[in-house]
């Protein structure tokens, strides 16, 4: 598992429930090391035994958990390269929507050892899409879940986002677009980092 994804979960327990929670729940997960390093790839083993000893130390589901990764992902400050990859996919939420089966790809540009689950977005139409993710393990679709519910923030779009049960390796979403220009989005520009633009 990348060490992005591990970060991003050990920083949502350090933020939420303190440092001493986190060293709690480190321990019981066994973990050999105080901290993940974004840059690094862990056994998903470890990561598993995390998330199941957060389940146990919080009485929290393991889905919460999960959606609270994703959004991590985003507002992580190593994760704003990734961020920036997301929004190259459309000036809009819904053109991003439309990018998303080629989001893979594109995130092996910026960080070459995060591997995302092969995706497949259908349009019902009148704003309602659904989106299939194989999943590596049961309730990455959460992380991708909260993943997207930041990025709608990020282009101020007002959406309802739900898991569909699903059987198997594959995890679906439903995604319903209910204002693409619900409030402001955060400011980002194409040249940023390259001509001095904001971000």
């Amino acid at each position: 598992m990348h060490g992005l994804i591990n970060r991003a979960l050990e920083n949502v327990l350090r933020q939420r429930h303190g440092t001493v929670q986190w060293q709690r729940i480190a321990a019981s997960a066994g973990l050999p090391f105080e901290s993940f390093e974004p840059l690094l790839t862990y056994d998903i083993a470890l990561t598993e035994a995390v998330i199941a000893a957060a389940c146990r130390e919080l009485e929290r589901p393991r889905d919460s958990i999960l959606e609270d990764v994703g959004t991590a992902l985003i507002s992580l400050p190593a994760g704003e390269r990734l961020r920036r990859l997301l929004r190259f996919g459309g000036v809009t939420f819904h053109d991003f929507l439309y990018s998303l089966e080629d989001l893979p790809a594109r995130a092996r540009l910026a960080l070459p050892d995060l591997v995302l689950p092969g995706l497949r977005l259908t349009d019902l139409e009148g704003g309602e899409f659904r989106l299939n993710a194989e999943v590596p393990f049961a309730g990455a679709g959460c992380i991708l879940m909260g993943l997207l519910r930041a990025m709608a923030d990020d282009y101020g779009a007002l959406v309802l986002l739900d898991m569909i049960p699903t059987a198997g390796h594959t995890e679906e979403i439903s995604i319903l677009l209910l204002d693409a220009a619900h409030a402001e989005g955060r400011p980002f520009d194409l040249a940023a980092g390259v001509a001095g633009g904001t971000r």
